[in-house]
């Protein structure tokens, strides 16, 4: 039997997801704190395949480790898409963040 306390902490964190959504910070950042320069790509599109389908996506920036782009969907924290960038071919990448019809994506590795 759950608790009224128990019960509050179990919605609380049903609220939560992995779709996407972000969890609400109480403060904002003040720093950047990315270990990596961001660089503009050769290439201001890149194809994403999302769930079996490809799409076209604007290239906001990219790193050694990463990249932001523009794109409509709503991907699943976690998930892993594969990012052709023109001058740096296939690469795996896991979706990091999602916000405002932005993706964060750290890659995983050379698709082959």
């Amino acid at each position: 039997m759950l608790t009224a306390a128990g019960a509050e902490r179990q919605q609380v964190a049903s609220s939560y997801f992995l779709d996407g959504s972000m969890i609400p910070r109480t403060e904002k950042r003040n720093i950047d704190e990315r270990s990596e320069v961001r660089c503009p790509s050769l290439s201001s599109t890149a194809v994403l395949e999302f769930r079996s389908r490809k799409h076209v996506v604007r290239l906001l920036n990219i790193s050694g480790s990463g990249a932001m782009v523009i794109f409509p969907h709503v991907p699943n924290i976690g998930e892993r898409l594969l990012l052709r960038v023109l001058d740096r071919g296939p690469v795996w990448a896991q979706v990091r963040w999602v916000r405002d019809g932005r993706i964060g994506l750290s890659f995983a590795g050379k698709s082959e």
